[in-house]
């Protein structure tokens, strides 16, 4: 099947991050200049250490990813950049948290189970898309230390298509489904968006302002969790392996997708297109809220849920249109969305 207005192609030294191989090749730095440039970036970040051995760990640490930053900024053909971020001084230990989402003990549905995608008959599909512009995206929001990027992700797509369905853009619960959702996810230890969304749809979700993040477990407020302030029907899933049905179904909504996002370029992404390869060990759940082309290359617009000190005012383009079927960092695999 052609889209008219599109033809569409089917096709990381120190890793903070995680275990994906880097082409960086690290430069070295005067501790004097990293000194100064870790003082600045604790104030910025309100960073406080207890005693002066756990700074100098911190120093050391940051200074590993400063070298790796400025090594690849250094470089003036790469379609995209990196800069130090919030997760700078820390291991990847503590950067755990943020990427346990796929955890489910209750056996989710493979990709490979579902038969129906309602957008399979779409034959075009603009140029390019920003849902964001069509008020169906909320503000950056930040899960903090706990592996709650499933909800996020979710939250997102079920944000996007309530505003499609009634009008009205409205910051719902992460925390709801953190806290209420424990028979089909592991709360801050991860989960899956999809059972996010089942339970959305039995249960309704409540707005982040009536039932707030706490980016902790704690026990359900069952009063809270009885205000149905939206809801949807059921989910889908694309099509796996798939870009172009991927973008089919962008172009009607937001979309809740899983990524590997281990590898330190996507830690420290903060604009540009992102062409690095990651991997397809899906470990992270983000939402592609738009496609586009700059400077030539194809992007999914991503938003993610690490603050807007993440990435591009907390968004990354992420390359589109890649020559393996799972897309770039497996974006591609595991696509859901959320039905009125």
């Amino acid at each position: 099947m052609g889209l008219s207005r599109e033809r569409i192609l089917i096709p990381s030294v120190l890793l903070i991050l995680g275990i994906c191989v880097c082409q960086i090749t690290s430069r070295t730095l005067s501790d004097a200049y990293i000194s100064q440039k870790h003082d600045l970036w604790m104030t910025q970040y309100g960073r406080v250490y207890a005693n002066n051995v756990e700074k100098e760990t911190r120093l050391n640490i940051f200074k590993k990813n400063a070298e790796l930053i400025e090594s690849f900024n250094s470089f003036g053909n790469q379609s995209y950049k990196l800069a130090i971020n919030q997760f700078a001084d820390q291991t990847n230990d503590e950067l755990k948290p943020y990427f346990n989402s796929l955890k489910d003990p209750y056996n989710s549905k493979s990709p490979h189970d579902f038969t129906s995608f309602k957008y399979q008959s779409v034959s075009e599909v603009p140029r390019s898309l920003d849902w964001r512009e069509k008020g169906a995206v909320t503000e950056v929001k930040e899960q903090l230390g706990c592996g709650s990027c499933w909800a996020f992700s979710a939250i997102v797509a079920v944000e996007g298509i309530t505003l499609l369905t009634t009008g009205k853009l409205m910051s719902l619960s992460e925390q709801q489904l953190v806290y209420c959702n424990r028979n089909a996810s592991g709360g801050c230890l991860g989960g899956y968006k999809e059972n996010a969304f089942d339970y959305i749809a039995k249960t309704g979700i409540n707005t982040d302002n009536a039932y707030p993040y706490r980016a902790v477990d704690e026990t359900c407020i069952t009063t809270s969790e009885a205000v149905q302030a939206a809801t949807i029907t059921v989910y889908e899933m694309v099509p796996a392996n798939n870009e172009t049905a991927l973008l089919m179904a962008v172009s009607k909504q937001p979309v809740s997708v899983s990524i590997d996002a281990t590898c330190f370029e996507f830690g420290y992404y903060s604009g540009g297109v992102l062409t690095q390869h990651c991997g397809t060990n899906l470990t992270h759940d983000v939402t592609v809220v738009g496609y586009g082309i700059h400077d030539g290359l194809k992007y999914w617009l991503v938003k993610n849920s690490w603050g807007s000190d993440w990435g591009h005012n907390g968004y990354a383009m992420m390359q589109r249109d890649v020559n393996v079927p799972e897309g770039l960092c497996g974006i591609a695999m595991r696509a859901s969305y959320p039905t009125a």
